[in-house]
């Protein structure tokens, strides 16, 4: 989940927002200012009622900021590097680079943000009680005890055990520590993972027909996202399962052909590309040293016109700029690096300097296939 605003770092984490996010802080004001707050705390005026709910808004997502925080700080303790926290429509989502080490480790990482909810809950709760026996502002009263119950709610939901939730993962660390198999506990996970989006998205059918709730609109699409990322989530982890004990050069495919990036896109379209299957070229400077890379689609968009004066190398990606892996690093360990390539190409050289492989998604693809049928020992 790409961030739409970076708010900055925190504890040393990257924060961000993604735009869906104004469409529910937008809903939350405008039903806490509209109907829960006037059923909670009559006769006030309208401009407290928007200015106290536009404040809890803001403190419920500072809530599920510190739930996504507690996820991030304990796995970072732990040496699982965090790429991020993103706050979306849906919630938040702490992007963790990698799996836990162990059993007792994804344990810890999952309980960490139902452990903060739990906190932030007993927090406003008591806030509450404390302006209900002095008699405080009884505005201030009611958003605080709608904190109270929303981080509640957030920690009831969260353990529902259906991966990808805090609940699912500490049902795939169960598994996994009684199986000792990563892999198949997060089969099993996802799984019931699935069956439970399929009960959310039909308890929404059921309020949306039946009894006419709108609010079975936001069940459908819960239960739609929590299936989608069970799968997603499900494939990442079998995929670096299958590739776990490869290596770079294990995979990519070696000595590519380097064309010269001097001549013009004309000359290499004539002279290189025929008989060609690769759709990437290495290039290579007029005394033999790598001068980075070109691939057939850079050529293909270069005018007619131009085709004639334009240098290939003035067409490619400099060689500071291209993506690299070295042939000795396990494929796990780059698969980040795709998205950093602009063409989906890493090229891999070795402690020397000197090109020996290339390494492209369809490298891994094969990679993945020969892993398939592979006879399991």
């Amino acid at each position: 989940m790409a961030a739409s605003v970076r708010v900055g770092r925190i504890a040393g984490i990257e924060v961000g927002l993604h735009w869906s996010l104004a469409i529910v802080f937008a809903l939350i004001v405008w039903t806490l200012a509209g109907q829960v707050l006037p059923a909670l705390v009559p006769d006030q005026p309208q401009s407290a009622y928007w200015l106290v709910s536009s404040i809890a808004a803001l403190l419920f997502y500072v809530s599920l900021l510190s739930h996504e925080m507690g996820h991030a700080v304990v796995a970072m303790r732990l040496g699982v590097k965090v790429d991020g926290i993103t706050l979306w429509i849906f919630g938040g989502v702490a992007r963790l680079h990698g799996d836990a080490p162990t059993p007792g480790a994804e344990v810890k990482i999952a309980i960490a943000g139902p452990v903060v909810s739990l906190v932030l809950a007993i927090l406003f709760a008591a806030v509450t009680f404390a302006l209900d026996t002095t008699s405080g502002p009884p505005l201030i009263e009611g958003g605080s005890a709608w904190l109270a119950a929303s981080n509640a709610m957030l920690l009831v939901f969260n353990l529902i055990p259906a991966f990808p939730l805090d609940g699912g993962r500490l049902l795939r660390a169960w598994l996994w520590q009684r199986s000792g198999d990563r892999y198949r506990a997060t089969s099993s996970a996802a799984r019931l993972g699935r069956i439970c989006s399929f009960l959310l998205m039909g308890l929404g059918l059921l309020a949306l027909f039946v009894q006419g709730a709108l609010s079975g609109l936001w069940l459908i699409f819960l239960g739609w996202f929590l299936m989608s990322a069970a799968r997603s989530e499900e494939s990442q982890v079998l995929m670096r399962g299958a590739l776990a004990g490869l290596r770079v050069g294990d995979v990519m495919s070696r000595d590519p052909t380097m064309a010269p990036g001097w001549i013009t896109v004309d000359e290499f379209m004539h002279s290189v590309l025929p008989g060609q299957r690769s759709n990437a070229y290495p290039l290579k400077t007029f005394d033999g040293g790598l001068d980075g890379l070109v691939t057939s689609n850079r050529l293909a968009q270069v005018p007619q016109e131009d085709r004639p004066i334009r240098r290939v190398r003035d067409v490619g990606i400099a060689i500071e700029d291209v993506a690299k892996a070295s042939p000795g690093e396990p494929i796990i360990a780059v698969l980040d690096r795709f998205s950093q390539s602009d063409d989906g190409q890493l090229l891999v050289i070795d402690g020397e300097g000197k090109l020996v492989g290339m390494l492209s998604p369809a490298d891994i693809t094969r990679a993945l296939r020969g892993a398939a049928v592979r006879p399991s020992s």
